[in-house]
């Protein structure tokens, strides 16, 4: 069994069900049934094959989630290739690397704008041969470019696919926080095992639709919002853009949807902030909802059934606070799945309450990428979950998490070193993150393992947890604490801005000049005692005492984020090192 023929046993299966559906600029979702969809794979394949694409080959994808893509991953695993996907937003620079660490015969690019990043590095990767583009070109098409449609309409060579379970369907260079990115190589068996593994704990269905608006490139988005979906019938709809998907959400109305933490906590950031612009009564009715759906949350979690007056007050509840934010959803929606980075514990409980489960799942691009999940049978916030079926997984002496089985990845492309320094002799992958299995058999992660803090008196410090409880303060966007060979702890702070800027002008301080605003000593204050309140539960040393106020968000624009929102703390501490050391003057 392989990726493709899974693939052709759906399109068979499926038939005219709708399998894709986009949105051209300026007009509406359009449906592709599976057998359309199979349909192009094939002509696409049949192209490749007269372009010279043969097994092993490495196919490299430089676009945004679109039908092409789907077509494209496919149609070169048809030919037995092996496709390199790359995030939408690389620079110049670091496609080229990619390219040339893979070996790259081709590359698939979606825009004009993609093509130039290609042009720009096409004479320092000699294995790359072509040049596809999915978008029609203006005026005259640069040589060893080739159209998308001219592609599937080349007609080359039918044949079956020569890949085996065991072959490597992808390789994905994960982005790092930290140096050069590794080519992770995932076989046809590390996804087959996974996709197995996740339907067997979630029911996805033909009546199930995604929206999906996470990078393809990502193995979480790759795994949960492609290969699952279409190999269980269910139909994928791609939002046009990061910027529309409130949009897209109520045109598709998903029933189910990933995301990484952020659009949760930004959902929630701007419902309270329209409550606190609401009228006094209007706070007082949302707080008594999500009080009462936090009762059912609290119960349904203990194992019990709501009493029947708390039943009532719910249905009161959901009317009057959260029809609202389930009809932003689209009103269909089953549940979201969130992974990439932690979720806050508060965020999926205010979502609860709301009547709208979040379940957190648990993995590396090493690892297909699930190793554990929350699902609707079995789930436990705060955690992520429990390890998925056909796996192992234990806590090494230092508290590293493990893990073993046929998700495990074949290893780093080219990288015989990096793969022996993560997958040791009795086949255990070592995930570099910190964590614990509780009595119930659920996962919690600590932190990662290289983001310990070690202060000048010895103690470890993990600064996940700290950075996850700051954010709940509602005047609290982004933080990132530090603190390596010091004596306390510190952190850059970006504030809610607009919910700093209403407190600020509700307490006398000019709010339109920011930088200002953030200096005013009334603001430190405010901040500070945030920090404090939030900060209750933490030992001694894991309070921060000092801190920064930034007038910008952390990007990945600005290269201090990754594609998935890590923050990479290395460039930030480089970036911001002037200001950690004005926290730190007895140390300068």
């Amino acid at each position: 069994m392989t990726l493709i023929s899974m693939f052709e046993d759906a399109v068979q299966q499926y038939g005219n069900k709708p399998a894709l559906a986009h949105k051209p600029k300026g007009g509406t979702y359009q449906d592709i049934s599976y057998t359309e969809l199979g349909e192009s794979v094939d002509a696409f394949s049949r192209g490749l094959n007269a372009l010279g694409g043969e097994k092993d080959d490495r196919v490299a994808i430089l676009s945004e989630n679109r039908p092409e893509w789907a077509i494209t991953d496919f149609g070169s695993l048809k030919v037995g290739a092996i496709t390199v996907p790359m995030f939408s937003t690389l620079t110049a620079a670091q496609v080229g690397y990619i390219l040339k660490d893979s070996g790259a015969k081709i590359i698939c690019v979606s825009t004009e704008k993609q093509l130039e990043k290609v042009s720009a590095i096409r004479d320092e990767v000699p294995t790359l041969e072509q040049i596809i583009i999915f978008d029609p070109i203006e005026g005259e098409t640069p040589e060893g470019v080739i159209q998308f449609d001219a592609v599937c309409e080349l007609a080359g060579e039918e044949s079956d696919s020569t890949a085996s379970e065991d072959d490597i369907a992808t390789i994905i260079y994960t982005s790092g926080t930290t140096g050069n990115p590794k080519g992770v190589m995932l076989t046809h068996a590390n996804f087959i095992s996974n996709v197995e593994a996740c339907k067997s704990l979630i029911d996805v269905s033909e009546t199930d639709v995604l929206l999906s608006f996470l990078p393809l490139s990502h193995v979480f988005e790759r795994l949960g919002g492609h290969y699952v979906p279409l190999f269980s019938g269910a139909q994928i709809a791609y939002a046009e853009s990061t910027f529309t998907v409130a949009q897209n959400m109520k045109e598709v109305a998903p029933t189910v949807m990933l995301s990484v933490p952020r659009l949760y906590e930004t959902m929630h950031e701007r419902i309270l902030r329209a409550v606190q612009e609401g009228s006094p009564v209007k706070q007082k009715i949302f707080h008594w909802g999500v009080s009462v759906g936090s009762a059912v949350s609290s119960a349904i979690q203990q194992g019990k059934n709501p009493s029947a007056i708390l039943r009532l007050q719910q249905g009161i509840a959901d009317k009057l606070v959260f029809a609202k934010l389930k009809e932003a959803t689209g009103g269909k929606l089953r549940f979201f799945v969130s992974g990439g980075a932690a979720l806050p514990q508060s965020i999926a409980e205010f979502f609860h309450a709301a009547g709208i489960l979040i379940l957190e799942g648990y993995g590396l691009t090493e690892t297909s990428p699930v190793i554990s999940m929350n699902h609707p049978g079995k789930w436990k916030f705060g955690t992520v979950g429990a390890q998925v079926p056909g796996i192992e997984v234990q806590i090494a002496e230092d508290g590293e998490i493990l893990t073993r089985g046929p998700h495990v990845m074949k290893g780093y492309f080219n990288n015989d070193t990096a793969t022996a320094e993560v997958i040791d002799a009795d086949g255990w992958f070592h995930t570099g993150d910190i964590g614990i299995i509780d009595a119930d058999g659920f996962v919690k992660i600590t932190d990662r393992k290289k983001n310990i803090i070690v202060l000048s008196n010895g103690k470890n410090v993990a600064p996940q947890p700290i950075e996850s409880e700051l954010v709940r303060s509602p005047f609290i966007s982004q933080v990132m604490v530090i603190g390596s060979e010091r004596k306390n702890l510190a952190a850059l702070i970006v504030p809610n801005f607009d919910a700093l800027k209403a407190w600020a002008s509700e307490n006398g301080i000019n709010a339109t000049d920011l930088p200002a605003m953030l200096q005013a000593r009334e603001v430190q204050q405010h901040i500070q005692s945030e920090i404090r309140n939030h900060l209750t539960d933490f030992a001694d040393f894991e309070q921060v005492r000092r801190f920064t106020l930034l007038d910008k968000e952390f990007s990945q624009e600005d290269d201090e984020m990754t594609p998935t929102l890590k923050l990479k703390r290395n460039v930030i501490i480089e970036k911001y090192g002037d200001a950690i050391d004005g926290m730190y003057p007895e140390d300068s």
